[in-house]
């Protein structure tokens, strides 16, 4: 019964999900504090996007190079 109590003193608004002005108020803390190395951690980000890329075309290059297997009817003499 306490438990129930409880819950029912406690606003429904600060159980849940962060809404649009939170999420505003977050980033713009977010910004004042980390604001100098954003523009260096997207540099990073690019390039590892970049890289990422790369290998996959990379990847994707080798697999069909590989060689095909024989038919069905072919026989290896």
């Amino acid at each position: 019964m306490i438990v129930t109590s409880l819950l029912e003193s406690i606003p429904a608004l600060a159980i849940g999900f962060a809404g649009g002005w939170e999420f505003l108020i977050i980033g713009g803390i977010a910004l004042l504090l980390f604001g100098n190395r954003l523009p260096g951690a997207a540099k990073s980000l690019g390039q590892s996007f970049s890289a990422f890329k790369k290998g996959l075309k990379d990847s994707e290059d080798d697999v069909g190079e590989l060689p095909q297997p024989p038919e069905q009817g072919e026989s290896k003499s």
